[in-house]
C-alpha cells in the first residue's frame, strides 16, 4: 500500500469516530474483510479488537455482515450485549455488485427492531460501507 492509500485509510478509521485507548468489537470477521481498513483501527485505539468470544463491554462494535450471514436482526441485537451505554455499532456491509451485498433497505428495516436508530453511511474501502447504528433513547 502506498504512504498515501495508508493516509487514506487512517482517515477513514478516524472518521468511524475511534480514537485511542477504545475497545472495539469486530463481528463477522471473514477472509472477504479489509485487511488495511482493520489494521488502521487497531493502530489507531493502540489494540488489537476484541473478538466474537470476548464479554469486556466495548466501546463501539464492528460487524461485517454479508447477505447470506443469517438474520441481521438477531445479529443486531447479540451486538449490544457487550456494547457500552453510548456506544455504536458499525455495520460493514460489502458495496453494491459485490458479492454478499446487503441493500441499505435491509439495515434501516432491522435497526429499529433491533433497538438502534441508522444515523450515517458511508464507504469505507472500495468493496465495504459503513452505516453507523446507535442505540434509540430511552423514553
Amino acid at each position: 500500500m502506498s504512504e498515501a492509500d495508508a493516509g487514506t485509510v487512517a482517515k477513514v478509521a478516524g472518521k468511524l469516530g475511534f480514537k485511542d485507548g477504545d475497545l472495539i468489537q469486530e463481528l463477522g470477521y471473514d477472509d472477504d474483510v479489509d485487511l488495511d481498513l482493520r489494521d488502521s483501527i487497531e493502530e489507531l485505539i493502540g489494540s488489537q479488537m476484541l473478538d466474537e468470544d470476548d464479554h469486556d463491554v466495548a466501546d463501539a462494535v464492528i460487524m461485517w455482515w454479508r447477505q447470506d450471514d443469517g438474520d441481521l436482526v438477531d445479529a443486531l441485537v447479540d451486538s449490544l450485549t457487550t456494547l457500552d451505554e453510548g456506544g455504536v455499532v458499525w455495520i460493514l456491509s460489502p458495496k453494491s455488485g459485490r458479492d454478499g451485498y446487503v441493500p441499505p433497505a435491509e439495515i434501516q428495516e432491522a435497526a429499529p427492531t433491533a433497538g438502534l436508530h441508522v444515523t450515517t453511511t458511508a464507504g469505507v474501502s472500495t468493496d465495504w460501507a459503513a452505516t453507523r447504528l446507535v442505540p434509540r433513547k430511552r423514553q
